[in-house]
């Protein structure tokens, strides 16, 4: 089925005709390296955001996010004509839902899913979905969003006494697995699972993905596909908690955890992952409270990992505080630097980050602490960050005025600071890059 179909001007009052085989609902650090694929494969793809500035930003040919080589593949995207984005829906072959799916709550200690993005991309497809069309979400999801997803387009239609027949539309589910900093390469290159909410909508979905998978593509139904990408979240997490609760430990009965995990891993059949502030990032610290939400009674080990992980800001800055308090206590006026703010290494993403979470803390405590952050992958803080009068530095400025250095990502910027630069400072390495200084 094609749609041919009146564009966003471009120049002047000129409008251009566009025939789009996918619109993509959510341009973010999902959404936008999906869009840009599928346009090089000779798609013609609509993304759609409800921000002005990302769709403007795109239709320049240019990104909001920082991620290796998206620039150049949007940029040729764009100009190719078969890239172009939008503030709302237009009609497609297959839409794709890449929307957040964040918290809405905290009830009895667990974290509560919030689907409001996701129900209000799932009813903004109403006006424009016909029959025989695809829908796909990529949201990580609760398991059984997916039929929600099509349990809110039905109510939307029958509000809207549409004639079309939600039965002969196709649903599916298809978590992404890719790896910021790594996007473009992974999306082609990883393996992938697709959950149809009919078969038939399960091999739809597989021949779209197979447009540019270079990896297997693995058929089952749309709440197997959910809980696999919640399970494989979940895994790394209990992993990450188990490298966490040991660096408490070690802490406490005097032992080097990093040379500890070093030697441990030495055993064939022994792989622990690396202690940190927390976790953070929009996968693994959200996903397994989804696990936990829908089976509070029984995800016992996954509620405790998450208790873990979520635990871990507040006994790092708890070091901070102990690190400050003997700046003051000799006099000196406490200046604290921290090295990162992004969830993981090398990238711009600050979603549900630790450091973050351990910068406000400090900022907003009392008396306040004077806070040099020093994030080399952004230009500007959030809003956040600013009203809480945090200060965004350079690295050798930061090193230069604090007294107090927190190293909280390891990002390669930092791996290599010369000794004497930290020589005299109070050290908190969350990394272990610094374990050997003593």
């Amino acid at each position: 089925m094609d749609f041919w179909l009146e564009s966003f001007p471009r120049q002047g009052n000129v409008r251009f005709l566009m025939r789009y085989d996918i619109s993509v609902l959510g341009l973010g650090y999902i959404g936008l390296p999906t869009s840009a694929v599928f346009a090089t494969k000779g798609r013609r793809v609509l993304g759609v955001d409800i921000v002005p500035a990302v769709v403007e930003t795109i239709n320049s040919g240019k990104i909001h996010i920082e991620e290796p080589d998206l620039d150049l593949i949007v940029r040729a995207a764009v100009q190719s004509g078969n890239l172009c984005a939008a503030t709302a829906p237009q009609p497609a072959e297959t839409f794709i839902i890449a929307v957040p799916t964040p918290f809405s709550a905290t009830l009895g200690g667990r974290k509560i899913p919030d689907l409001t993005f996701v129900e209000a991309a799932a009813r903004s497809l109403a006006p424009v979905i016909a029959e025989d069309n695809l829908v796909v979400l990529e949201s990580t999801s609760p398991v059984g969003t997916t039929e929600r997803v099509r349990g809110w387009l039905a109510d939307e239609l029958a509000k809207r006494h549409s004639a079309i027949n939600i039965e002969k539309i196709h649903f599916a589910h298809c978590p992404e697995r890719i790896l910021p900093g790594q996007m473009i390469r992974e999306l082609i290159s990883n393996d992938r699972v697709v959950g149809g909410f009919t078969p038939e909508a399960a091999v739809r979905a597989k021949a779209l993905y197979a447009s540019f998978c270079a990896a297997e593509i693995f058929i089952t139904d749309a709440r197997t596909a959910e809980m696999t990408k919640l399970t494989e979240n979940a895994f790394r997490d209990v992993n990450i908690a188990f490298a966490n609760e040991l660096s408490l430990i070690c802490e406490k009965i005097g032992i080097n955890v990093w040379e500890l995990i070093r030697l441990a891993n030495r055993h064939p059949r022994v792989k622990i992952l690396q202690p940190g502030p927390g976790v953070g990032g929009h996968c693994i610290a959200v996903d397994p409270w989804f696990i936990v939400d829908a089976a509070p009674e029984d995800a016992r080990v996954i509620r405790v990992a998450r208790e873990v992980n979520d635990s871990k800001p507040k006994h790092v800055i708890a070091k901070i505080r102990q690190a400050v308090s003997q700046n003051a206590a000799s006099g000196v006026r406490p200046v604290v630097a921290l090295l990162g703010l992004a969830f993981k290494a090398n990238v711009d993403d600050l979603r549900e980050s630790p450091a973050v979470e351990i910068a406000l803390e400090l900022a907003n405590s009392d008396p306040p602490l004077q806070i040099l952050a020093v994030e080399p992958h952004i230009h500007s803080l959030p809003p956040a960050l600013v009203a809480a009068k945090i200060e965004l530095s350079s690295l050798d400025a930061a090193l230069e005025r604090a007294n107090s250095v927190v190293l909280l990502v390891d990002h390669n910027a930092f791996k290599s600071i010369p000794v004497e630069k930290l020589s005299g400072k109070k050290l908190v390495d969350t990394r272990g890059i610094w374990s050997d200084m003593g």
